[in-house]
């Protein structure tokens, strides 16, 4: 009795542990891709030009012999009929190059061009720049502004009449989105030229431009283009909007845009080689990234896709996405 009380007890063993279940977190929902570059550009001349969606890939003889005479009229364009630059742009966009110009000398030139005058005065006096004190002078508004925004203010109002310009059925539509486009692209590629490194105004200016040509087209088409001809197949539309870049690049050089301008515009005609200079990279992305961000605004692309396959690989993804994030902030401020 007394050996089964003291004896050492035997330890008893161990129930197994239960297996622990593993806590796998909500994986985020899978986003859909947008649609590649080509269809986007597609969908977007479709949109300028007041057309349906594609439903032919094929371009029929009617269209080549159409391609074929735009392409010879364009060839025989007379560049100086188009509009000049009103002197007081390329004046100015010297003089905001020398840092030693009193802001009275820049308001005097300014004040040369009285529809500028109300420009500035009224983005100056806009909630962006809104200052305490009331805006009470031109040449406080041109110190206010500082040279940059005087820039970009000058451009917008020297190119909105140049590319809204139309002539018509299809120019009288294209006009307006055509310079909406320019609005978003312009500051897009100011965007991605601060990452490239290029100057932010001539990126700028660059894709304020980019798209001149192609009014002329769409005015061309009104011309030549016979009504059997439409809604027009894919490749026939593509090749009219090369004949565009070609006459934007002949626009650029009869206005003597500077030398990095005019070189992102020849490598835009080159392509689809890969653009080699800075502002020609900053350019071939912004040009998408406006398309998609006004085909969004007026309901014709999703919002919420994933567009970083459809973009040109000159960025990296993040720098474009911050790029597509800016654009929204900018003209979609009630989504944003």
């Amino acid at each position: 009795m007394w050996r089964r009380l003291f004896a050492p007890r035997k330890a008893l063993p161990r129930p197994a542990p239960a297996p622990r279940m593993a806590v796998v977190a909500d994986a985020p929902a899978p986003v859909d891709a947008g649609p590649p570059l080509v269809v986007v550009q597609d969908r977007f001349h479709r949109f300028v030009l007041g057309l349906p969606d594609a439903t032919d890939d094929v371009i029929g003889q009617a269209e080549q012999a159409t391609l074929r005479r735009l392409e010879a009229i364009a060839e025989r364009f007379d560049v100086s009929a188009l509009p000049r630059l009103p002197s007081v742009l390329p004046q100015l966009l010297r003089a905001l190059k020398n840092d030693n110009l009193a802001g009275s000398q820049l308001a005097a030139m300014i004040g040369r061009d009285p529809v500028l005058v109300g420009e500035v005065m009224r983005v100056a006096g806009s909630a962006h720049f809104r200052t305490a004190q009331p805006i009470h002078s031109l040449q406080h508004a041109v110190v206010l502004l500082g040279r940059d925004a005087l820039r970009q203010v000058a451009t917008l109002h020297v190119m909105k009449p140049i590319l809204q310009a139309s002539a018509g059925m299809r120019g009288h539509m294209a006009g307006p989105w055509l310079w909406e486009h320019a609005e978003r692209c312009a500051h897009a590629a100011a965007f991605l030229g601060r990452h490239g490194g290029c100057d932010t105004f001539e990126a700028f200016l660059a894709g304020m431009v980019c798209h001149t040509g192609t009014g002329a087209i769409v005015r061309l088409l009104d011309q030549e283009a016979p009504p059997s001809l439409e809604p027009f197949s894919s490749p026939f539309l593509a090749g009219c909007m090369r004949i565009g870049a070609r006459l934007s690049l002949r626009a650029v050089r009869h206005w003597d845009m500077p030398a990095n301008v005019i070189e992102a515009l020849v490598e835009r005609v080159d392509a689809p080689a890969p653009p080699a200079s800075a502002l020609g990279k900053a350019l071939a992305c912004a040009d998408p990234l406006a398309m998609v961000q006004l085909l969004v605004e007026r309901g014709r692309l999703d919002p919420d896709l994933d567009y970083s396959g459809t973009w040109p690989t000159c960025f990296p993804t993040p720098v474009l996405l911050r790029g597509q994030q800016d654009l929204r902030r900018q003209f979609m401020p009630a989504q944003a």
